[in-house]
């Protein structure tokens, strides 16, 4: 039963995982609950499935490309979190199935992004669909690859934080404002730093092709600093928010509740410990902040607004 298909299915998809493509779609409607007194459910539902799809067909394209590239290959210091599923690599799925199964999650979210396209009339959310699909797959995939020029963080922060934020905002008010910048901002900043304490145990083998992650091109210690930083200043635009700008009073101290989960993650955050084989705590951690600030400011949005 442990290496069943649908086992093995459900790990290359990395469903634990989708929570980074859902929790903006959450923030954006929350957000346009709140702003605009409006939900749309068929619209979120459609928001929610064609996202996950497109997560899943990046997740699996970046099974296909990184083995194509020998980065799979050559990464001896596999996590949970981070190296790939290593299915390929296992012999349990071959390269040509996990690229049909890349091909068929993109056209599920292509096909909901139709469907959404046909019901509201709107060729700004056509764009953004766009984006999301041409962004998650050639976020590895030749010749373009984004993830292997120095930019792969800044890529995953648009499009797991400003573009659907944005995007599901957009989708519930049809509205073009400023709104929405500050949450997806910030929830753009959760993504990246789940992306970037990921990369430290794949540093040695994404150096050896080339592949110019934050970790690699700036080293380990600037690395961990530009966390610290990247982290301290989703709490800077919060406090920004509330004191100077008046916006985002509820939805910013239901987040500043999770100050002392930061702190621990800060503590487990050195380069030691962070490349030290079976030693996942801070990466734990990251996920679990970007979780739950993102539903701390869903639901502070949704109270904000009831």
């Amino acid at each position: 039963m442990k290496n069943s298909k649908l086992v093995i299915w459900f790990q290359e998809l990395r469903v634990p995982f989708f929570t980074a493509s859902v929790i903006p779609v959450l923030v954006g409607t929350a957000l346009a609950y709140s702003a605009a007194n409006v939900f749309h459910p068929v619209l979120f539902i459609l928001a929610v499935l064609g996202i996950v799809a497109l997560h899943a067909g990046a997740n699996i394209a970046n099974d296909y490309f990184d083995h194509t590239s020998g980065n799979d290959w050559l990464n001896k210091n596999v996590t949970p979190f981070s190296g790939g599923s290593q299915l390929i690599q296992q012999g349990l799925l071959s390269p040509k199935s996990v690229l049909i199964a890349a091909w068929i999650a993109l056209s599920i979210g292509g096909l909901t992004g139709i469907i959404i396209l046909l019901l509201t009339k709107s060729f700004f959310i056509l764009a953004l669909g766009i984006a999301g699909l041409l962004g998650g797959y050639f976020y590895t995939a030749s010749p373009v690859r984004l993830g292997y020029r120095g930019i792969g963080e800044l890529i995953i922060g648009l499009l797991f934080g400003v573009l659907p934020v944005y995007g599901s905002y957009y989708l519930q008010t049809r509205t073009i404002d400023f709104v929405p910048l500050v949450p997806g901002i910030i929830v753009a900043m959760l993504i990246f730093l789940v992306i970037l304490v990921n990369e430290f145990p794949d540093a040695p083998a994404d150096s050896a092709v080339n592949k110019k992650t934050l970790v690699v091109v700036l080293g380990d210690k600037p690395a961990v600093w530009s966390y610290r930083a990247v982290l301290l200043a989703t709490y800077c635009v919060i406090i920004v928010a509330i004191l100077i700008f008046k916006i985002m009073v509820f939805p910013g101290l239901l987040y500043l509740t999770t100050l002392p989960l930061a702190v621990l993650a800060l503590k487990f955050l050195n380069c030691d410990v962070l490349q030290k084989s079976g030693e996942h705590t801070a990466n734990k951690l990251t996920i679990l902040l970007h979780l739950v600030g993102g539903v701390m400011l869903s639901l502070g949005f949704l109270l904000s607004g009831s």
